[in-house]
């Protein structure tokens, strides 16, 4: 598997590979048909290399036994970037670097499943860096991202959609779902939006008023 790096404008976002669980490798190869620019995470990379994608960039606190010839000699030529500060995850240290280097817009895959601490950690971090990078963590079964206070899109019917709030969220709309809201709110712990899904063919519509609420699409 490869990516040919194609870049168009600098609109295409690029890829983390984190190093939870492994997604399949066909949603593996859609996402890297459209990213120019690889970031593997610390140890993930050697599953990756067995994968022939080329790499651009290996980056961690490398805390555990680790073989820099060895990748250089199979990612040839690979950035190498150690980051030694542990009061940031490995995943915070790529979306830094990715800033720093001037990028938009990031997708994230291997970034759920094992260890639910790193997933939690891992999704919500996408709060934290909204003023600075378009983040969107994918798995086999979901998609996530921060929504805009006025979202729409075109969704096909009994699509499954959660609203997962951070914190409390207030003033929600909705438009085509189920279970629609009307000038509500949802707060994590006490009442979320887990598990809706779209009602007819058409654009959905989201709006809210104050709060941090991410969308996630689900598929079984």
């Amino acid at each position: 598997m490869s990516s040919h790096h194609i870049v168009r404008d600098d609109q295409e976002p690029a890829l983390i590979i984190a190093n939870g669980a492994s997604c399949s490798n066909e949603l593996l190869g859609q996402l890297l048909e459209w990213s120019p620019f690889v970031i593997v995470l610390d140890s993930a990379i050697d599953r990756v290399l067995d994968l022939n994608i080329k790499v651009d960039v290996l980056l961690g606190d490398f805390d555990r036994d680790f073989d820099a010839e060895k990748v250089k000699e199979k990612q040839y030529p690979i950035e190498i970037v150690h980051t030694p500060n542990q009061d940031k995850t490995d995943l915070e240290k790529a979306f830094d670097y990715l800033i720093e280097k001037g990028h938009k817009a990031v997708n994230v895959i291997w970034a759920t499943g094992k260890r639910a601490d790193h997933t939690i950690t891992n999704i919500t971090n996408i709060i934290a860096y909204r003023n600075q990078l378009k983040i969107v963590i994918l798995d086999d079964h979901s998609k996530v991202f921060l929504l805009p206070n006025k979202y729409e899109k075109w969704y096909t019917a009994n699509t499954i959609i959660s609203l997962i709030p951070i914190g409390k969220v207030t003033g929600i709309t909705t438009l085509n779902l189920f279970y629609s809201l009307n000038n509500e709110d949802l707060t994590i712990g006490y009442r979320t939006g887990s598990s809706n899904h779209v009602t007819n063919d058409g654009i959905v519509k989201i709006e809210h008023k104050d709060g941090d609420l991410l969308l996630m699409e689900c598929w079984d």
